[in-house]
């Protein structure tokens, strides 16, 4: 989904294909999905919100295209945050080493502010959207999204919670893929 590698390679396959006369139609397809998929956390979000995202704050945890980098070429967080802002949102983010790299690609012109933690992140935001899968992301402290979020609602696009215990736990859970559980949408 995310990292410039996959597109560049599917991109290389397609061209060595069509150089043959070769009409790669499956990689085509492969490629239309990946770029649809980096999209589909806004789309869930600008849903929930009823396409009324101005003046909304959403906390963003993970901005490297996966943990152990801070690499964000072609990182869906790029695109969720573009769109949000498109849409009249701020954001609130973390990332445990692309804090840097997020700061050179925006800088301060951005509806974007740099948090220090993920609780920082969440601190009054509408929403949480989950985008890297770092091991810090994990083991959430649950008070603290009850406590900082303005509403517990969480946007998870690594499906890193169990959808059962969010709900058990008072928290509106919308995961990627996964049928209902709970509230897990």
């Amino acid at each position: 989904m995310g990292g410039s590698c996959f597109p560049k390679d599917i991109e290389a396959l397609i061209h060595t294909a069509q150089e043959v006369g070769v009409t790669p139609h499956i990689l085509h397809a492969v490629e239309q999905r990946n770029r649809k998929q980096k999209s589909l956390l806004f789309e869930k979000i600008n849903k929930y919100f009823g396409g009324t995202l101005a003046g909304k704050t959403i906390a963003l945890w993970g901005l490297a295209f996966k943990p152990g980098t801070d690499d964000m070429r072609e990182a869906p967080s790029r695109t969720l945050m573009e769109a949000l802002w498109k849409a009249g949102a701020t954001v609130r983010a973390y990332d445990p080493v692309a804090m840097r790299e997020c700061h050179r690609i925006y800088g301060d012109g951005a509806p974007l502010v740099l948090c220090d933690t993920p609780e920082e992140a969440l601190d009054g935001a509408d929403a949480l959207a989950i985008v890297t899968e770092w091991k810090i992301f994990r083991s959430p402290d649950i008070e603290a999204f009850r406590k900082c979020l303005k509403a517990p609602l969480i946007f998870d696009g690594r499906n890193l919670y169990d959808p059962a215990e969010m709900a058990r736990n008072g928290i509106e859970y919308h995961a990627i893929g996964r049928g209902l559980a709970g509230r897990c949408t």
